[in-house]
């Protein structure tokens, strides 16, 4: 029987822990880890282990009201404290906490961290299963679970941020629970699994696959009319709370417990192919070969279950999106759905909205009784909490792919995201949405010029392109390599057979002009681009617009930011940090310094907000 791929730390090495109050050890001697809010940035970094975590994150957990105008220095206080205590190297002899452009990221090997432990144990366990032996993966998978102490950061759970990592490891640890509990009841050990069971349901009624492995222990214990019991239990509090009916498959099982004495395991996977909604995709669509090929690699791989797509209005992101979800058919049977975040007015719409259309389209819930409205009888915030659970139970069962699209801030999809299970979720996004985490993120660059006229010859046919190559060219480096804007050009000059290209790309060069010309029927870059302007803060309107004027020089340093705003060097960082994080600014790809990077304002973007300072 093999290991699990546990790597242990050295003697003396340090060890931390977050499956209960947050500790840090050597060689079992506890480390005081200093005060409240040095703790909490301890914990912010633990919580997403080598991986960076923005500064924005951290003032938000340590002050999520009215951070101090000193929020940053502080934060380089409380992180030179932690690496005073924790020691300046790790077990590798790398340094332990790194600062970069991506925020501060603490290293950390995967025996020195209890969470990380808990995960190669449970993938450990479930990769047993899947190989048929199920002794093997139950005991796997009670190693992991015995590695919990009580609540995750118990002690830090008064910050939102903290709370909500903590939530987020305790939907692991349901997850891997219910692995270890279906497995005991395959080897017909149920017994083990019914009180534990039993607990967990009474935390979490609507968690249906909790439910299911209640039922099945307390059916397979002789114990049928409390098994059926919890079935009645569970339709009644479904039909109360949400106007639900359970799912196809948790009638299956109530009914095979009723006819078939203890045959009944677990819900049977429905045999239908899983729901497919999907937009139609565009007529045309070129360029983001590497970051097609990326998001395959990552989504297709399973071990990533989100990842934020993010670019500017009319960047593309929802065509990749979309092109990505129809190729990965195999990878998720259960289901390749998406769901707009953003209505019509392209105001973010309310997360219990957006919840229940989720749960609608993926069958999550079985049939709604008595309308969409009826989810929400007893009010907003506690349906989308409500429909939250089922949500997570549902992706916790299946393997499907849901792009949330549009979506304007990480509020919008708190409880969206998989918790745990095998399900992904693909964002896409303007700005970068550094909140969410731990998610592989792809920024959409704008398409290089050969991408750009490889979209314009789809669209106006190969042959009129190769009339006048010059000015296809100087077409498309005016629309910016904006997708949506060199399509727009291409389903203008589609129309107008009689324009010379020439001639179209002198009306795209002038800057009082260009935005005028880019609307195609009721296809309009402007107001494309006039949405995601309403997206920026005042303050982030005001320093776009200034920066702006520096659009046509090709880039901008942090010293001439600094000049056009007429502010200091850490003013002019912060700005245009927020511009960065918001999509309105792109910086370098690699890591460079803050003064050497140069920074860019899409020209189109620019043009429009020029146009707004001086309206």
């Amino acid at each position: 029987m093999s290991r699990p791929p546990v790597r242990t730390a050295s003697p003396g090495a340090m060890r931390f822990s977050l499956l209960g109050p947050l500790t840090a050890r050597i060689d079992g001697r506890e480390v005081p880890l200093g005060p409240r809010k040095q703790r909490l940035v301890l914990a912010t970094l633990l919580a997403r282990p080598n991986t960076p975590v923005p500064v924005d994150v951290l003032t938000d957990v340590v002050w999520p009201d009215d951070p101090p105008r000193t929020a940053r220095k502080n934060l380089q206080v409380y992180v030179s404290a932690a690496r005073a205590l924790i020691g300046p190297a790790g077990s590798d002899g790398r340094e332990r906490v790194v600062h970069g452009c991506g925020g501060y990221l603490l290293r950390v090997a995967e025996g020195e961290l209890d969470t990380l432990r808990f995960g190669a144990l449970a993938r450990a366990g479930r990769e047993a299963a899947e190989r048929g032996d199920l002794p093997g993966a139950a005991r796997l998978l009670r190693q992991a679970l015995d590695l919990w102490e009580g609540p995750p950061l118990n002690d830090l759970r008064d910050s939102a941020g903290v709370a909500e990592e903590a939530g987020r490891l305790e939907a692991r640890c349901l997850t891997v629970f219910e692995d270890w509990a279906e497995a005991e009841i395959e080897l017909g050990r149920a017994a083990v699994a019914v009180d534990g069971l039993r607990d967990l349901v009474e935390r979490h009624p609507l968690r249906e696959r909790l439910r299911a492995a209640w039922m099945n222990s307390l059916h397979q214990s002789g114990r049928q009319a409390e098994a059926l019991a919890v079935y009645d239990d569970y339709r009644q509090l479904m039909a109360r709370e949400l106007g639900l009916e359970p799912s196809p498959a948790m009638t299956a099982l109530y009914r095979a417990m009723l006819g078939r004495g203890r045959e009944a395991r677990r819900p049977a996977a429905p045999e239908r192919p899983g729901p497919v909604v999907l937009p139609a995709g565009p007529g045309a669509f070129a360029g983001f070969r590497d970051e097609l090929r990326d998001l395959l690699a990552v989504l297709g791989g399973g071990e990533e279950r989100a990842v934020v797509v993010s670019g500017p209005a009319g960047a593309g992101k929802s065509a990749l999106a979309v092109r990505a979800a129809r190729l990965l058919a195999d990878r998720f049977p259960d289901g390749r759905v998406l769901v707009r975040v953003r209505g019509e007015d392209c105001t973010a719409r309310d997360r219990a909205d957006v919840l229940a259309e989720a749960v609608r389209l993926c069958g999550a819930a079985g049939t709604a009784a008595g309308g969409p409205d009826a989810a929400r009888a007893d009010g907003p915030a506690a349906s989308a909490d409500a429909l939250a659970d089922v949500w997570q139970a549902w992706l916790a069962r299946r393997r499907a792919l849901i792009v949330l699209d549009d979506v304007p801030d990480e509020a919008s999809v708190r409880g969206l995201l998989p918790r745990s299970g095998a399900c992904s979720v693909l964002v896409t996004a303007r700005g970068q949405l550094p909140g969410l985490a731990p998610v592989h993120r792809i920024a959409l660059p704008a398409l290089a010029d050969g991408e750009a006229l490889e979209l314009l010859g789809k669209l106006i046919g190969a042959g009129r392109l190769r009339t006048d190559p010059a000015a296809a060219l100087r077409i498309v480096r005016a629309c910016g390599g904006l997708p949506l804007a060199v399509e727009v050009s291409g389903m203008r000059l589609a129309v107008l057979r009689h324009l010379p290209l020439a001639e179209y790309a002198d009306r795209l060069d002038d800057p009082a002009g260009a935005l005028d010309e880019l609307v195609a029927g009721d296809v309009s870059v402007r107001r494309r681009i006039a949405s995601g302007w309403q997206d920026l803060a005042d303050g982030d309107r005001r320093v776009l617009a200034r920066l702006a004027e520096l659009v046509d020089d090709g880039g901008f340093t942090l010293d001439r930011a600094a000049a056009a705003l007429d502010c200091g060097e850490r003013a002019a960082i912060r700005a245009v940090e927020s511009l960065i994080d918001a999509g309105a600014v792109t910086s370098p790809a690699g890591e460079v310094t803050a003064h050497a990077a140069l920074y860019e304002v899409p020209r189109l973007l620019g043009l429009f907000a020029r146009d707004r300072e001086g309206g």
